[in-house]
């Protein structure tokens, strides 16, 4: 078999599921051989499909919708999920037991300036039945900027993905008060994508065995278990606020069993991208998505 080249959109441990794939040799043990890198900032792995760097990315179904706006075919499909729940927490500088969203109207948030991250917490928003036009939005650029502008004193509030908010945490620097996720429920929030042709190949069919193990690993293995086999990934990161972050990502429900994307779980995505207006229609499941290689 060819070797598998697999980009990352954003890195995270929001995304243990294909991180795992890789480092417990699931992939291995279906004879396949990978690299692995991180998109530029500011560029999406998608250009990756397209010129051939990559044949599995990590992405989302929402990419999709780039595409069918200007009238185009995706280059990607999206064929399994990576998490079926928004994974963002919002961390208060000096803490509130008692914290309500309406807190956020009038106060300075760290986040993401637009994409699907600033899309959910939108729509998040909305459900919480709160003007997000009130909120005085920081935008710096990607996580790590957001993480080094919160650190440095900018903002009461900051919404970020784990492991930044608990590493916050046991530093002392912040405390997570509320979960993006709960507000808007089971959605197709990230994913693999490839392209229809290697979709139809060997390798494709061997990736899809790897990662199904793989999400069948995941929901029995103690946080402590995952944590130590990803450690390696996130160099920075103190392992007690990793292993935390790792068990609230099990209990949030963000990594299910099934690896299938389901039309109900996509149809919730169109209703998120149809509130902040950045589709001109409700896409057809089949124009974004696929079953995953038998």
């Amino acid at each position: 078999m060819k070797p598998v080249h697999i980009q990352f959109t954003l890195f995270s441990a929001f995304y243990t599921p294909l991180i795992l794939a890789m480092s417990k040799g699931f992939l291995k043990a279906e004879g396949l051989e990978y690299d692995w890198s991180v998109a530029p900032p500011g560029t999406s792995a998608v250009d990756a499909i397209e010129n051939g760097e990559a044949q599995v990315i990590q992405s989302a179904p929402s990419q999709g919708f780039n595409a069918l706006l200007k009238g185009k075919e995706p280059s990607a499909f999206h064929f399994a999920q990576i998490n079926e729940m928004d994974g963002f927490f919002i961390t208060a500088r000096n803490g509130d037991q008692n914290f309500q969203w309406n807190q956020l109207e009038g106060a300075e948030v760290v986040m993401f300036k637009a994409g699907q991250p600033n899309a959910m917490f939108q729509y998040a928003c909305h459900k919480a039945g709160i003007d997000y036009s009130q909120i005085k939005a920081i935008t710096p650029g990607g996580a790590a900027a957001i993480d080094a502008a919160f650190r440095e004193g900018q903002g009461e509030y900051v919404v970020q993905q784990g492991p930044y908010p608990q590493q916050l945490a046991e530093e002392k620097l912040g405390e997570v008060v509320a979960q993006v996720g709960p507000m808007i429920g089971p959605n197709a929030f990230s994913s693999l994508a490839a392209s229809r042709q290697w979709l139809e190949s060997e390798e494709a069919a061997a990736f899809t065995r790897g990662y199904r193990a793989t999400r069948q690993y995941i929901q029995t293995a103690s946080p402590k278990e995952i944590t130590e086999s990803i450690s390696s990934y996130f160099p920075d990161a103190n392992s007690e606020a990793l292993k935390s972050c790792i068990a609230t990502y099990q209990k949030l429900g963000c990594w299910t069993p099934h690896i299938e994307i389901t039309p109900e779980a996509f149809e919730i995505t169109l209703d998120v991208f149809e509130y902040v207006d950045h589709i001109a229609e409700r896409y057809r499941y089949d124009q974004v998505c696929m079953t995953p290689p038998a």
